[in-house]
């Protein structure tokens, strides 16, 4: 049988409401434990999910009643329902989805395993809708929800060497700009945010993965990338903690963003790319109108 969500006893008057987060991707020093911090430290409670309970055992018991670590394959449809249920039961209700998990795997375009690439999309795309889709009902129930999809600048920049990552991302952040028009009138906002190099565990695993290409023609270029990747572990300049407070300073806005660049190297390459597109689109501007119907002349009987 479904559970369903608790009601919440109000908040004294002049108190703000206490807000439940869950958050996938619980990695300790990365982007989904900064955002638990950052919760904790506004007052809010946490459901922070990890492939690795176990890593995250003590992290749970010194916060006690106010943090939730449960198991989490966010590739498995039916581990998201349960959890998302579980959360719902204890807390009464899901106030922000942190649509955090994911991983890049560095392969060209032409010669990319079938089987990785798909590995990518479960991943990075088909895990964030199926969440997305767990929570939703609750929130629009409620009236009220962010859903804050973790994107990245490869989702507005293509990064040389992660075709597929950066198309998943892409494909992240257009169901993000349609949810976003879907659920408005629900009272549920989304935010796309896209952070640059950030000092988290996610390079690390670079230096253990050697070139594989079935076409030799990509190996210097993957070669290189490889290298970029292990080059920039431990130095990444971007902090995961204060890339979640700028988050929640984002939502808290009166008028908040649709989306959120963190980063200044991050920031400048969007700026960068936009500035070009801009530049280009106005160049072909004659050319792209030419291709209408002409206009029916009136007066010419």
């Amino acid at each position: 049988m479904a559970l369903r969500p608790r009601r919440r006893p109000h908040p004294p008057a002049g108190d703000r409401a206490l807000k439940t987060w869950y958050i996938t991707g619980g990695t300790p020093g990365g982007f989904g434990m900064a955002y638990a911090e950052a919760a904790l430290e506004s007052g809010d409670r946490v459901v922070l999910t990890t492939r690795r309970p176990e890593e995250l055992r003590d992290w749970a018991a010194s916060h006690r009643e106010r943090a939730l670590v449960l198991p989490l394959d966010v590739t498995d449809t039916q581990q998201i329902r349960q959890t998302v249920a579980e959360a719902e039961s204890r807390f009464g209700g899901i106030d922000v989805l942190v649509n955090n998990a994911g991983r890049g795997w560095y392969g060209s375009v032409e010669g990319m395993d079938d089987a990785a690439l798909r590995k990518v999309f479960e991943l990075n795309f088909f895990s964030v809708l199926a969440l997305t889709r767990a929570v939703l009902p609750g929130m629009r129930s409620r009236g009220s929800g962010w859903i804050v999809n973790m994107s990245s600048v490869a989702g507005l920049v293509g990064v040389l060497g992660f075709g597929f990552y950066t198309a998943a991302k892409f494909a992240v952040e257009g169901l993000t700009e349609v949810l976003r028009q879907e659920v408005a009138p629900f009272g549920v906002k989304v935010l796309a945010v896209e952070p640059g190099a950030f000092r988290t565990r996610a390079y690390a695993g670079f230096a253990d993965e050697p070139v594989e290409e079935s076409i030799p023609d990509y190996g210097p270029m993957l070669a290189t990338v490889r290298a970029g990747m292990i080059a920039q572990d431990g130095r990444q300049p971007g902090d995961p903690d204060r890339g979640a407070r700028a988050v929640i300073a984002a939502i808290n806005q009166h008028d908040p963003p649709k989306r959120l660049v963190l980063g200044s190297a991050g920031y400048d390459a969007v700026a960068g790319h936009l500035d070009d597109m801009i530049a280009e689109l106005h160049g072909q501007e004659a050319l792209a109108r030419s291709v209408d119907f002409p206009s029916i002349q009136q007066g010419n009987g």
